[in-house]
């Protein structure tokens, strides 16, 4: 274990999540430096054309949401 991972895991849980989102943050203001491999393209793809013939299918995030809490 780094030197780094050591000390954060020493920060409080709010700490660490405060850490989490600002990390998160500065990937996602570089989201064009991403790159996904060609499989996770494929997926993206292919579950886009399955909503495109079938708007109806599938769950709204609320449901969603549900369901993992309940899984949680």
């Amino acid at each position: 274990m780094t030197q780094i991972l050591q000390d954060i895991l020493k920060l409080s849980v709010s700490e660490r999540i405060i850490m989490v989102e600002a990390i998160w943050d500065s990937i996602a203001e570089k989201d064009d430096q991403v790159e996904l491999s060609s499989d996770a393209k494929q997926v993206l793809d292919d579950r886009l054309e399955a909503h495109k013939r079938n708007r109806d299918e599938g769950s709204s995030w609320t449901e969603a949401k549900v369901r993992i809490k309940e899984q949680l």
